[in-house]
């Protein structure tokens, strides 16, 4: 990594937009699972309280007695909230709807931007012996938000080929420039992957066009195509790679996490 005083291990990605809808989750669980096939072990960190992560890697509700809520505010050991997927070397933090409230119980911890942080680096941790480690951020930019990225090295922003994608991207980058201001120095955007995509509509295609003048090497050459599998598969609890492999875009999870690896392989971290 960059930072010398950061302990070595595994690179922490959030993956955030502040925009309902655009896939965040689904890449979080996807890109996971492509990782995983790669040869990674990868933590999944649900962040948001809808947690939709949990249910679409296959966490029960009744299995989630510890998750994120306690992780941040009650101090509970690493082993208690790490559970298992149903796929090999790919573990979970779950998260439920008491996360709602930690927004405001956060407020008063003078800690409160660093909890996740701080929670990540528990010594246990090196137990997982883990690659990767991948936040799904709530849609919104609210203390949860920046606890993620100030725990992250990177972020990985899902943006929907609609229109008006690029004007909630200005913010996210605002939110992005503050936490390197005030919590993380060495922050910096793994990527913008264009989700939903649908090359045949003249509208992806001129979002596309718009965010590759504007960013970029920052936007991924891989796009992830507007593909019924990858909607169908959260329904049965499990990522599109596992309910449908030979799916398009299962194909484009796994296109997406090589091109991934790679740059972060170029980049030395």
């Amino acid at each position: 990594m960059s930072d010398p005083s950061r302990p070595k291990g595994p690179k922490i990605i959030s993956v955030a937009n502040q925009k309902g809808g655009v896939g965040k989750t689904t890449t979080t669980i996807n890109m996971a699972a492509a990782l995983v096939e790669l040869g990674y072990r990868v933590l999944v960190v649900d962040l948001d309280p809808q947690g939709n992560a949990s249910t679409g890697l296959g966490i029960e509700m009744e299995d989630r007695e510890f998750t994120t809520y306690e992780l941040l505010l009650e101090d509970v050991n690493l082993r208690e909230v790490i559970l298992p997927s149903d796929i090999d070397d790919l573990l979970v933090i779950p998260a439920t709807v008491d996360l709602s409230s930690a927004d405001i119980e956060l407020i008063s911890n003078e800690k409160r931007s660093f909890l996740l942080h701080d929670a990540l680096r528990q010594p246990q941790m090196d137990e997982y012996e883990l690659d990767y480690i991948l936040i799904d951020c709530p849609p919104s930019l609210n203390l949860l938000t920046v606890n993620a990225m100030i725990a992250s090295h990177s972020v990985l922003v899902p943006l929907q080929s609609e229109f008006f994608a690029l004007e909630g991207l200005s913010q996210l980058m605002l939110t992005i420039r503050e936490v390197r201001l005030t919590g993380n120095k060495d922050l910096r955007i793994e990527g913008v992957v264009l989700t939903m995509h649908d090359t045949r509509n003249n509208l992806s295609q001129q979002v596309e066009n718009d965010a590759r003048d504007n960013l970029g090497d920052l936007v991924f050459k891989t796009r992830i195509p507007r593909n019924v599998r990858v909607s169908e598969a959260p329904s049965f609890s499990m990522p599109v790679l596992s309910y449908d492999s030979a799916s398009k875009g299962a194909a484009a999870y796994r296109d997406l996490a090589k091109e991934l690896v790679g740059n972060n392989n170029k980049a030395g971290g």
